[in-house]
């Protein structure tokens, strides 16, 4: 009897220039997708393109995998043409972009990771100009059409594809985020005291994490944490993660306007053991975005054990599950107030939702998210040009 032949080597680039472990994100995305793919998929070579300073940290683990420096700003002429160039000089079978910004002349076989379409629906202060735009929407809707897949991160995410973009509905496959096993309840006490106390915490808290861009919603956030003040005697504190951003200081203004100073902690970029400590030790985690296009953080909240209150839109009923979380509209701050008003008060709820939230969330698996992937590149290097 003849063996099966071995399926022939092939070359495959990953854009990993957003290469990150310590945050979620895209960066995030690349990390998990490599750490696994490069265990499960000992046959293929995969070149890695990657800027600094995590080009120069970055071992790769087994013979067949390279690393590329390419040190192209994203959105900049330098990713449009510098990194076209040496895309090209290395010779690959495939090409899979992990951000929408694709190079116009790479036209070699390619898929592209399509994260959410925010700069479609909320633009915001970084894109004023009509340069940006223009550029934005060439870049996406290009390399939406050129691709030979595209991967979505959601079911809302590939419906977004098709009507803003118009993305043909057959090439697009619907592969879910994952959440690292690191994310569970916290058992540490004496970490738990030294994190609260590093930023003076008090229990119980809100918290929320995430940057602090328009379509995150924060101000109406703050006008709810406001009206929970006024109506509810609520003398909690929210904590918000992330870095303060200079195009959106209406954030630091309206804390100032309300009078929320002592409501309102504001820790700037924290590790990520604080971030699981924050995460297990919130009374709650709340998500008040306009749009999101996977929504990782409630989920990373759940599998820490801490119930989810989340606006109810786009593909946030469909991540965090309708009967895992409470939802309200994020447009009306008075139903944001209710809605953690109902979760920071009512114990039976957020028991249930704790409880509920901890088995939802094994569901989602950065392996399982790679295995998929991986399935992705043998059909598409399968399938004939």
């Amino acid at each position: 009897m003849m063996k099966a032949s071995t399926p022939p080597k092939k070359r495959i680039g990953i854009d990993a220039r957003m290469y990150s472990s310590q945050f979620t994100g895209i960066g995030r995305y690349v990390y998990e997708l490599t750490e696994h793919l490069f265990k499960m998929d000992p046959r293929n070579d995969y070149v890695l393109f990657m800027n600094d300073p995590e080009y120069s940290a970055f071992t790769p683990p087994r013979a067949g995998v390279k690393k590329v420096l390419v040190n192209a700003r994203h959105y900049s002429f330098a990713e449009q043409f510098h990194f076209w160039r040496i895309l090209q000089k290395e010779k690959l079978d495939l090409m899979h972009f992990t951000h929408f910004n694709t190079p116009l002349l790479y036209r070699s076989r390619s898929l592209v990771t399509i994260h959410d379409l925010t700069l479609s629906l909320f633009p915001g202060k970084k894109m004023t100009s009509w340069i940006h735009r223009l550029a934005y929407n060439m870049v996406i809707h290009d390399s939406v059409r050129k691709v030979a897949r595209v991967i979505a991160v959601s079911k809302n995410t590939k419906m977004d594809l098709e009507r803003l973009l118009h993305a043909n509905l057959k090439k697009i496959r619907v592969i879910y985020e994952g959440v690292n096993p690191q994310f569970k309840p916290t058992q540490d006490n004496a970490l738990v005291d030294r994190v609260l106390k590093k930023y003076r915490i008090q229990r119980p808290f809100l918290l929320y994490t995430g940057v602090w861009r328009n379509h995150k919603n924060l101000v109406r956030l703050l006008e709810a944490i406001q009206i929970l003040r006024e109506r509810h005697g609520f003398k909690g504190q929210l904590v918000m993660t992330g870095r303060e951003d200079p195009f959106y200081p209406e954030i630091s203004s309206t804390i100032k306007k309300l009078g929320l100073e002592k409501n309102i902690i504001k820790t700037g970029l924290v590790s990520e053991e604080e971030l699981v400590v924050l995460y297990g030790t919130a009374r709650l985690y709340v998500l008040t975005s306009l749009y999101e296009g996977f929504g990782l953080p409630p989920l990373e909240a759940m599998a820490c054990g801490t119930p989810v209150a989340v606006s109810r839109v786009s593909c946030l009923p469909e991540i965090c599950g309708e009967d895992n979380a409470v939802f309200f509209d994020p447009i009306l701050p008075e139903s944001i107030a209710e809605g953690l008003h109902a979760l920071w008060s009512n114990d039976e709820l957020h028991h249930r939702l704790s409880r509920r939230g901890l088995a939802w969330v094994k569901q989602f698996s950065w392996e399982q998210m790679a295995k998929e992937t991986l399935n992705v590149y043998d059909k598409v290097l399968n399938s004939p040009h």
